[in-house]
């Protein structure tokens, strides 16, 4: 994945989820757009030169993953949510 690839807002409502998913720190199963599956514990979004990431603490490592790369993310409480393009 190529770091130069122009970002791409997620939608809010998802946003949101995610946001929601921080503050309880839910451990979500993501699937990233590349088919890589994982799950790992949501623990804050950021944004860096105008790029944002969801850091997750997925296998005793904190990984950043970049929002427009994630495919979709489920936990019981919040069902399963299709990421899409703002």
């Amino acid at each position: 994945m190529s770091m130069n690839e122009t970002y791409q807002p997620i939608n809010c409502d998802d946003y949101d989820n995610l946001e929601l998913a921080c503050q309880q720190h839910l451990l979500l199963t993501l699937t990233l757009k590349d088919g890589e599956e994982l799950k790992g514990k949501a623990s804050d979004l950021v944004s860096r030169k105008n790029v944002e990431y969801l850091l997750v603490d997925a296998a005793g490592e904190t990984r950043e993953l970049r929002l427009d790369k994630i495919a979709s993310f489920s936990h019981p409480d919040i069902g399963t949510v299709v990421v899409s393009e703002s």
